[in-house]
This record gives C-alpha cells, structure tokens and sequence, in this order.
C-alpha cells in the first residue's frame, strides 16, 4: 500500500512565549521555535503501522518553506521512505483550499493508495483533509481513530462522534483520512536518528513541475484571510496567579479547596 502524510510545521507552543507585534496584525515571530504539527505525528505513526502490516512506503509531504525540510528530516528518521518539499513564493498566503489545490496537484502526478493528515492543524482548522478529498473526489472520514484492512481495496475505519459514540464505516481506496490524536502512541525520533538524515536531499517541487497555475493559489486567491490578532479579555471572575511555580502551585490548591473542588 502506498500511503502519503500530508504534514504541517507549526509553532512550538510548549517552547514560545506569543507576544503580538506593535501592529496587532501579526506576533512577533523573531526566535521562534518550530516543530512538526502534533496531531500529524500521529497520522505519520499510523502510515508506519499500517505499512508494517500490510507491506508499502510512506511518504510525507509538506506545503512551506526551506525552512520546512526539518519535519520533513523528522519524519524520516521517524521511519518513512521518502518525503517531499512543495515549495515557492507563488504559495505563501494560501488558504485552506489553496494549500489543498497544490496537495491535488501532486497527488494526481503520483499514485498513493491511502492519504492521511493531522485530525487539524495547532495554528489553524482541520479543513485541508476535507477539501482535499472533495477536490480529487475521493471518499473521507474524519476524527478516524481506528483503521482496519479488510480487503485488497476496502478499509474499516472507526471516527469519533458526539457524545463519546464512535461510528463504524467501510470506505473504498483510495481515500483520505484526518487522523484523531490518541489513535496511537508515535515512536520517540533521538537526535542521533535525525542527523543521520541530515544530509539526505529532499525534493523539491514549484508550479511548473505540478503543472499548478500560480493565479489560483497564494494570498491574492485566498478567500479566507487573517485580518488580525489579540488576545482575548479575561473572564468574568479570571484571576492570574503570580510567583515562582511551586507558590503557583499552592495557590491553586487552596482556591480549589476553596471552590469545593478539592477535599
């Protein structure tokens, strides 16, 4: 089975304090740290399982920059076969439908049997999968929490619903899924496996060789624009807490105490 991982690289929000920039347009994204979108982890992982048991590659591929090529690097040293940069000026600003228009036109150069993505991604929505699929009509699922061969062309895939209902469906190959993290636990990548791939060129692709015309991505083809940032105003009743961690620690204990939610 031939399986592509659509994957995203996206603010480290663990790693980053988010300040917005004097603008407000924008955050100040100088020294930021970077790293792969998390819930992708998961559909990398899944890909791996899945071609373990059923034979196949995986391949991941990322919309972006150069700076890109390091989840990319990750992924690898994670175990995929082969990964590839989708890369070029004529991109930057697309929107949801835009970064899949460019997906679908590499998707139709190649031939992949199964295509995953992150159940959404940490800076945005968990729109691509979706329009991916309508764009190449393929059949989709999403918030898939189990995936299950049962023939040659045919999977079972179990997908959350309201409620903490789980919905069964057979959906025919080939497909596109949207992974729901938790589906697994994604193997651990050392430092030592990523710099064995270091120097392991990766591909990259423009317009021209996925046949894309540039007039239909990019920021002058989005419809769905970022107009600003800001951050939200504290709540009715919020209250920050100040000092080192453990102080913080002890303040939370007695207000919970205090609410009852603590005995």
């Amino acid at each position: 089975m031939e399986i592509l991982v659509c994957a995203r690289r996206v603010l480290d929000t663990s790693e980053n304090e988010i300040e917005l920039n004097n603008a407000g347009n924008d955050i100040k994204r100088d020294d930021l740290v970077y790293s792969v979108n998390e819930p992708d982890n998961y559909a990398v992982e899944e890909a791996l399982q899945i071609a373990a048991r059923e034979g196949g590659t995986v391949t991941v591929v990322t919309v972006g920059s150069e700076e890109d090529e390091e989840i990319l690097r990750r992924e690898i040293a994670m175990g995929a076969n082969h990964a590839v940069l989708i890369s070029d000026g004529a991109f930057g600003g697309s929107d949801g439908k835009g970064i899949a228009t460019i997906l679908k036109a590499y998707v139709e150069r190649n031939h992949y049997d199964l295509i995953l993505t992150g159940v959404q991604a940490e800076d945005g929505a968990g729109q691509v999968g979706g329009m991916l699929a309508a764009l190449l009509d393929y059949p989709f699922a999403s918030l898939v929490n189990s995936i299950q061969v049962v023939e040659a062309k045919k999977l079972k895939v179990t997908r959350e619903i309201e409620g903490g209902s789980k919905e069964v469906n057979e959906v025919d190959l080939p497909c596109v899924l949207s992974i729901q993290t938790g589906i697994n636990e994604p193997r651990y990548v050392g430092m030592r496996g990523i710099r064995q791939v270091a120097s392991m060129e990766i591909p990259t692709l423009g317009p021209s060789e996925l046949g894309i015309d540039a007039g239909n991505v990019g920021e002058a083809a989005a419809k769905v624009k970022r107009e600003d940032y800001f951050v939200p105003a504290a709540g009715k009743g919020a209250e920050m807490l100040q000092g080192k961690r453990e102080e913080i620690i002890e303040k939370l204990i007695e207000l919970l105490k205090a609410k009852g939610g603590l005995k």
